[in-house]
């Protein structure tokens, strides 16, 4: 059973995508960004958003019915390398216990505001299914 999951993002309803897809026991986090969904506002700082991101992609397993520990594939995608080395200390809150495969691209990004932006896939546990309806 394939389930949508959105952040209340109006990027979502402007270009017509989820923030995560449920499909049985995999949850498809699309690209996040460190905007605050709320307000619709972002910081300059490359690991201020570092961490909103996380947030925000934390908020999205959880609705889905997993976690961080549950992720098994990361993409951070910069438009600037040298900023990468800054995030480090908190993507490895977020994955050092359950390392997934970690990919990291320098490319640019819709908005010249974003200096990260984060995907991943995860695979629920079996103790975590939500259960069947």
């Amino acid at each position: 059973m394939r389930r949508t999951i959105s952040s209340g993002s109006s990027f979502e309803r402007e270009i017509g995508y989820a923030r995560a897809v449920v499909e049985g026991d995999w949850i498809f986090v699309s690209g996040t960004t460190g905007f605050d969904y709320a307000t619709m506002t972002i910081s300059g700082d490359v690991v201020v958003q570092t961490e909103r991101c996380l947030a925000n992609i934390g908020a999205a397993l959880a609705e889905a019915g997993g976690s961080f520990a549950d992720v098994v594939r990361v993409r951070y995608i910069l438009p600037d390398a040298r900023d990468f080395a800054a995030c480090w200390p908190s993507l490895r809150r977020c994955f050092a216990a359950a390392p997934p495969a970690a990919t990291m691209i320098e490319a640019g990004l819709a908005d010249p505001r974003m200096r990260i932006e984060i995907e991943v896939t995860a695979r629920r546990r079996a103790a975590e299914k939500e259960p069947l309806a």
